[in-house]
């Protein structure tokens, strides 16, 4: 009876880890199956009624070791994502036009855990600690909560949105040659997919646009797998552009932004806050400059707001995570100075996701908000004319750069 306990325990172990991280449409069948094995050791209890506590014991700590066994096999999986052969010929100088990678962070429209999955092993090699090895398969559950309260990821079809934006300013100029390619870190097509797309449509010169706001992990993975493939016998040359923590382009669209969904209000009474995502400490030692530049970013944004009448008592810098001060209580100072209204953003995010209209509401809501002061998030960048206009910016220095 004890091994049988044992096998049980196993199993119930694995589906709960199953159970909290499949996709949404699969919840049901690893509930049921939950309740079966629970159900199957409570009839053999009944059945062989000697030495309970030890028949207990050994399914308890089955149970673990199958949670352990199953947590281990999940945030071991493969990143599957696909990546096409390289079927240009060696020597071919293709067709002399520009091709763009348009590169940003990326998030899968539905539940998809391998983006995380990636970022735990990322953190576990750089030995940074961040979300304790069991407790990995409940954070997974939460974002799968998070994709069934908003439905699904905005963020992907804001990006294709602002690609076509893009391209149509290269078209209304006179560029009908330079092709666009869309790719993201944490989904489909990985950027070494859509350069190798690139290459083999005939790509002479490859312009690597990233849409981040700072050089950071994010930007070198990126970086990393589009180097891994040799370009030298294609005669293809590849710049990036670099992120866009200096454009001043971009700093003006906070402003602008605000002042539209001002109304009636007081610029004197209204708060503004810029919350930042924020890196974990340990990263600042190899890549020091990204908290620094979001820092800088985020302060010269607000220098327009106190240039444009708004005042500075009622101008704050958050983060969403890792970092102090901590949303909540940028908000509550607010609060405290009496303003009529507060205008937050995802200052760093360059298009709507899972932060930006989950992550960061949920802070928000849980300040202690007097009833007459109406907030309102305005978000991430998404597809401003302003945003568009900085992405272009930095692509054309580079394209025009001798």
């Amino acid at each position: 009876m004890t091994l049988i306990a044992i096998i049980i325990g196993l199993t119930v172990g694995t589906t709960i880890v199953r159970h909290l991280t499949v996709h949404q449409s699969k919840i049901r069948i690893y509930f049921l199956l939950l309740i079966i094995e629970f159900g199957i050791f409570i009839s053999l209890l009944y059945i062989y009624r000697a030495d309970l506590g030890i028949i207990i014991l050994a399914f308890l700590i089955a149970i673990v070791a199958g949670y352990y066994i199953m947590t281990y096999k999940l945030l071991s999986t493969k990143d599957k994502r696909y990546v096409p052969k390289l079927t240009r010929k060696k020597g071919d100088l293709g067709n002399g036009n520009n091709a763009v990678i348009y590169f940003t962070h990326g998030e899968p429209e539905d539940y998809n855990p391998i983006g995380w999955i990636n970022q735990f092993r990322e953190f576990d090699e750089q030995k940074i600690k961040f979300i304790p090895f069991l407790i990995r398969p409940i954070f997974l559950y939460m974002l799968r909560k998070k994709y069934i309260h908003v439905g699904f990821s905005k963020h992907k079809k804001m990006h294709e949105k602002m690609m076509k934006s893009l391209e149509e300013r290269f078209r209304k100029e006179g560029d009908l040659s330079t092709m666009f390619y869309l790719s993201f870190l944490e989904d489909e097509p990985r950027p070494d997919a859509a350069l190798i797309k690139a290459l083999n449509e005939g790509a002479s010169r490859i312009i690597v646009s990233e849409v981040f706001l700072t050089i950071s992990n994010h930007t070198a993975e990126g970086k990393e797998l589009i180097e891994k493939i040799d370009f030298d016998d294609y005669g293809v040359s590849i710049d990036y552009t670099g992120p866009l923590w200096d454009s001043k382009t971009l700093q003006s669209m906070f402003i602008e932004r605000v002042n539209k969904n001002l109304g009636k209000a007081d610029k004197k009474k209204v708060g503004v806050l810029l919350v930042g995502h924020g890196q974990p400490k340990e990263w600042d030692m190899e890549w020091p400059t990204e908290t620094e530049h979001e820092i800088k970013f985020r302060k010269d944004v607000l220098e327009i707001f106190v240039k444009d009448g708004y005042d500075s008592r009622n101008l704050d810098l958050a983060w969403m995570e890792f970092r102090e001060p901590c949303t909540s209580e940028a908000i509550q100072k607010l609060i405290q100075n009496g303003v009529e209204k507060i205008f937050y953003f995802s200052a760093a995010i360059s298009a709507d996701s899972i932060h930006s209209m989950c992550d960061l509401p949920e802070l928000v809501s849980k300040c202690e908000m007097p009833n007459c002061i109406e907030v309102i998030n305005l978000g991430a960048w998404n597809d401003d004319p302003i945003v568009i206009d900085a992405i272009k910016e930095k692509i054309d220095r580079v394209k025009f750069a001798l």
